[in-house]
Order: structure tokens, then C-alpha cells, then sequence
């Protein structure tokens, strides 16, 4: 007759890897197409380099901070009198003075932890509508530009 035998544990294990990567693919491919039905904000984003305590929001409190380090200051425009404090939101960069500085593809989701008037480090940007931290724009602007234009939508 037939032989049936069970799947081997390895089988299984590259299984679940790739059911978790489809899963997480979805989920990317979602927030792309959210931020493409103009559901999102457009506004402009700085940087800023460390020292990043204490902030506005949690003050010297270390655990403020993603271990991703992809988080980010508040511009006036979101600040909203501190309610913008430890909102997450999913930012993507748009265009830019100089071409090839944005990497269109790369979203990154940040946390606000701080004001970016009252930041203890200055932005790149003076009037950014977000400054996010050096990490967070380094994945998805050339570093070297001090200020690019960005969808974002609050998580």
C-alpha cells in the first residue's frame, strides 16, 4: 500500500519560518497601500544625534526608547500640548531637495519621546513637522541631508 510518514522537524521548522514571513510581508505591503490611499499626513523630517535625555515626555527614563532606536521629537504641528507622547507613527520619505536621497521603498515606525523645541540635542530642521533620532532617518534618508519631505500616519 502507501507509506505515510510524519514530516521531519526540519520540514516543519522552514514551515513556520515562512508562514512568519508572509505574515510580516502582509503587514508591510498593508501599510504600503494605506499610506499610497492618501490616508496619511505629509510634513517634513529632521534628525537629531545624541544626547537624547532627558525629553519632554519620560525624562531620563531609559526604557523611553525603542531597542530599535526608531524613535523621534514632536514638531509643533503634532505636539498637540504633550499628547503626542508615546504615539507611534509609520514615516516614509517622499522627495527631497537633492535627488536619490530618499529610500521610497523603507518605512520605519517611531515612538515619540520629546518636543523637538525642547530637545536637548538641535534638529537638522528647524521647523520639521517630526525630527526623528539618527537611526531612524538613516533607514530611510541619506544622512548627509539635513531635511526631506515625508508621509506619516499615526499607528
Amino acid at each position: 500500500m502507501f507509506n505515510v510518514s510524519k514530516p521531519s522537524a526540519g520540514w516543519l521548522s522552514t514551515m513556520s519560518q515562512l508562514q512568519q514571513l508572509l505574515r510580516h510581508s502582509s503587514i508591510l505591503i498593508l501599510v504600503v497601500l494605506l499610506l499610497r490611499q492618501s490616508n496619511a499626513d505629509v510634513g517634513t523630517a529632521g534628525h537629531y544625534d545624541p544626547p537624547y535625555t532627558p525629553t519632554a515626555c519620560f525624562g531620563y527614563d531609559p526604557l523611553q526608547f525603542p531597542s530599535s532606536f526608531l524613535f523621534a521629537a514632536a514638531g509643533e504641528g503634532i505636539w498637540d500640548n504633550g499628547a503626542a507622547c508615546g504615539r507611534q507613527y509609520w514615516v516614509r520619505c517622499i522627495s527631497a531637495d537633492r535627488p536619490k536621497t530618499c529610500n521610497p521603498a523603507q518605512l520605519v515606525q517611531v515612538r515619540i519621546v520629546d518636543r523637538a523645541l525642547s530637545a536637548v540635542s538641535r534638529s537638522s530642521s528647524d521647523r520639521a513637522t517630526v525630527v526623528l533620532s539618527k537611526t531612524a532617518f538613516e533607514a530611510i534618508a541619506n544622512p548627509s541631508a539635513s531635511s526631506v519631505n515625508v508621509e506619516f500616519v499615526q499607528v
